[in-house]
């Protein structure tokens, strides 16, 4: 008998919640940084009414901009194990696997896809995740909302058992270097840099308005520039380099999760011997400032 998901899903809807109530006191961004520390996972089981278990750890809630980000989730999905197939009907998901490769479904339709790879969650539809190989999967939750709230609704599904489709039905990304194109400069930093933008914003319901693949050479860097009425989160792939969000400086590396609120300008360097990957999801304030961010890039330069 499938073990309820009232002690594992509804760990990660109070880690949420308790974090939406709780203001942070004032930080310093070393301290407001989210870092992956495999120590500090819990296990999890039954999450959403899925197959197996994983390791999971909350990396920055709702506290941490202004916009509707709800969370940023780090975990490790064991060998025949997943999420099962829930909706939330007031927030969008987007699930990531750093390696390896997973059976991705949406609404019904499943297929797999090998990592490093994403596959947005979007307002009302169902979706789920399951590791159908003998290895761990290395996860990564990003949760945004149409206001600081987490809701969800249980299918039973615990994807197991699922019929793959050769060809995904659903939108997905990899976080594929050879797409990249060089960008000099890029902000007014040095050296060329290697960027693209993998979703734009209609891809989102809500005030989610990019995802952003960003590879910095090591010695170059990205200058400081921001985006009106826009935060981010950049999440490190991979390397190590150093971030300065509002004049302030901390070191970064791999698995760390870096809040960028409102207003603020952020640069980064890479300090490593290897290149500084990053996965930037930009959020809006709200729907308008979207809207008009959107209007921005359409009008021509």
């Amino acid at each position: 008998m499938r073990r309820s998901t009232l002690g594992s899903t509804l760990v990660l809807a109070s880690l949420a919640i308790a974090q939406l109530a709780a203001p942070a006191a004032a930080q310093t961004l070393a301290q407001r940084i989210g870092r992956t520390d495999p120590a500090k996972m819990r296990e999890l089981r039954a999450v959403h009414e899925g197959a197996g278990k994983m390791q999971f750890q909350p990396l920055l809630g709702a506290d941490a901009v202004r916009s509707n980000l709800v969370f940023v989730h780090r975990g490790v999905i064991l060998p025949k194990s997943g999420i099962g197939q829930h909706y939330h009907h007031q927030g969008e998901e987007m699930f990531v696997i750093l390696d390896g490769e997973a059976q991705f479904t949406i609404d019904g339709r499943t297929a797999t896809l090998a990592g490093p790879a994403a596959v947005p969650d979007l307002l009302g539809h169902a979706h789920g995740i399951y590791n159908a190989t003998d290895k761990p999967l290395q996860w990564l939750n990003i949760n945004v909302g149409l206001a600081k709230a987490y809701d969800k609704f249980d299918l039973n599904d615990p994807l197991d058992n699922a019929t793959l489709d050769r060809i995904p039905q659903f939108v997905s990304l990899r976080l594929d270097r050879a797409l990249l194109k060089p960008v000099a400069a890029m902000d007014g930093g040095t050296g060329t840099v290697r960027y693209r933008r993998a979703l734009e914003p209609t891809v989102f319901s809500t005030a989610w308005s990019f995802v952003d693949h960003l590879v910095v050479p090591p010695g170059a860097s990205v200058g400081s520039a921001y985006i009106p009425g826009m935060s981010e989160v950049l999440y490190v792939v991979s390397g190590a380099g150093e971030v300065t969000v509002a004049g302030e400086t901390a070191p970064i590396t791999a698995g760390d999760a870096v809040p960028v609120n409102i207003g603020q300008a952020r640069a980064i360097r890479a300090t490593g011997a290897a290149p500084l990957e990053l996965m930037v999801i930009g959020i809006a304030e709200d729907l308008a400032t979207k809207a008009d961010y959107v209007a921005r890039q359409q009008r021509p330069r």
